[in-house]
């Protein structure tokens, strides 16, 4: 009898060949590394990567080759250039077509392309995740595949043994794909199932040094706490959650951090071996607060961006949004909801968190990026919670997020050079307001543009003359 390990591997050889040349040959984009001092993100070529994921978990469960092409045009045109999505939601897993993703719900055996006949109607499942992947790297965008979501480990779906022969074809399909990265997990703790996470970071490594692996946690955590000293471990990332303030009493979480998902950043920025960390699982626009009751007020725009200013601003490397619609592509088509999602993802699409998360990367790109640090002591008070501020600075530059408007006070002690240049930058619009010019000599406090209140979020853009 053929061994699950030996059945994936020669399946895997025979369609590296054919798979990855048509990948190479479209491809435009350029492979990602981590940079040299370890906190960012670069491309081949050495320039900043500002990470602008989006969640489309069940794109390849949902979606006609027709209707990802449309999502992809969407995210393209929106500033995005990750999506993150699980190529096993289920081990029962198919695709829009009917096409299965394994056989018998064995990981060690993919359903490959000839054991399939394709036609208008049918379409095997790899193939259109191998369809997936060459259209998002025509459009620039990476594909950060989770191999097999948590729930179907935890539950002993997976052995170590199946675990290493499907990396092992996952790594040969797909490592001449210069737009991939490896989400290992799916919403779940590290230490839960542990050897099968470790079997296939290390195989993907082992197999795949083409492209980076981080792990992907439960709610609350950060893959640091389980693997950061692993070698197969690029970056961390870490799952801030849907709960607000008083929803985060659980006795049994590590980190009691509430909504501050800075704190996260704070935490894995000073580890070492210094990593590069991001939030790859804020709340949802669109979600429940607390997640589970539909009764709850849902999250918004504004605070898709406390999330993201704050956890950039902290020093992370990028951001990933989510939306509650779009992340599981609800269409009239399905009888059931998670969440209590009730708008199409197509309308979804247009919601305005997602077209405002571009004013962020354009922000962070149009400045020095690697050589950015966190600086709270640029600021001489701050506040908690929703009047928390946070502050980043780069040779020339600093950024100082207030969420709720109100003043910010500036220590002018902390500025090189004698003349700045101060201006309003509006997250909601991109737009920049210029202010009066400032020396070091002054009293450095500034009032944001109208009343103080939760959502009139602004950033302080001060640029040495």
């Amino acid at each position: 009898m053929i061994k699950s390990s030996t059945y994936a591997i020669l399946f895997a050889f025979l369609c590296m060949v054919a798979c990855t040349t048509g990948q190479q040959k479209h491809a435009s984009v350029q492979r990602l590394q981590v940079s040299d001092n370890e906190h960012y993100i670069v491309t081949e070529d050495g320039k900043p990567f500002f990470w602008l994921g989006d969640t489309g978990w069940l794109l390849f469960n949902k979606l006609s080759k027709e209707e990802i092409n449309q999502y992809l045009e969407d995210r393209q045109k929106k500033g995005f250039n990750v999506i993150q999505v699980m190529l096993l939601h289920t081990l029962k897993a198919k695709n829009a077509y009917g096409g299965f993703a394994l056989e018998g719900g064995d990981v060690s055996k993919p359903l490959l392309e000839d054991t399939l006949k394709q036609d208008s109607t049918h379409f095997n499942y790899w193939t259109l995740v191998d369809y997936a992947v060459k259209k998002a790297a025509e459009k620039n965008i990476y594909l950060a595949l989770v191999p097999v979501w948590g729930t179907n480990v935890k539950e002993g779906g997976v052995t170590s043994e199946q675990a290493k022969a499907y990396a092992t074809f996952l790594a040969y399909r797909y490592k001449n794909a210069p737009n991939i990265i490896w989400l290992n997990g799916g919403d779940i703790k590290g230490d839960d199932s542990l050897q099968v996470w470790q079997t296939i970071g290390k195989t993907l490594n082992e197999l795949d040094s083409n492209h980076l692996i981080t792990f992907h946690p439960r709610g609350r955590t950060s893959s640091s706490e389980w693997f950061h000293q692993a070698s197969w471990l690029d970056f961390n990332m870490f799952q801030s959650g849907h709960r607000r303030y008083d929803q985060d009493t659980s006795a049994n979480e590590t980190n009691h951090y509430g909504e501050d998902n800075w704190r996260f950043v704070e935490g894995d920025y000073q580890l070492k071996p210094t990593k590069p960390t991001i939030d790859g699982e804020p709340s949802y626009e669109g979600i429940p607060q607390g997640l589970h009751d539909p009764k709850e007020p849902r999250w918004t725009d504004k605070d898709i961006r406390r999330y993201a200013y704050w956890s950039v601003f902290s020093g992370g490397f990028g951001f990933t949004y989510g939306n509650n619609s779009v992340m599981q592509f609800l269409s009239k088509a399905d009888t059931s909801a998670a969440y209590g999602a009730t708008e199409w993802w197509l309308e979804a699409l247009q919601n305005p968190g997602a077209g405002q998360m571009k004013y962020l990367k354009d922000l962070m790109l149009s400045k020095s990026f690697l050589d950015r640090v966190p600086d709270q002591s640029l600021l001489a008070e701050n506040g908690e919670q929703y009047q928390y501020k946070v502050a980043t600075r780069g040779k020339d530059y600093v950024f100082v997020y207030t969420y709720s408007g109100g003043f910010i006070h500036v220590k002018p002690e902390k500025l090189l050079g004698n003349k700045w240049e101060a201006s309003w930058f509006d997250p909601r619009t991109g737009v920049y307001t210029p202010i009066k010019a400032i020396s070091d000599k002054e009293s450095l406090t500034f009032k944001a543009p109208g009343e103080e209140r939760e959502g009139n979020d602004w950033v302080l853009v001060l640029e040495a003359l």
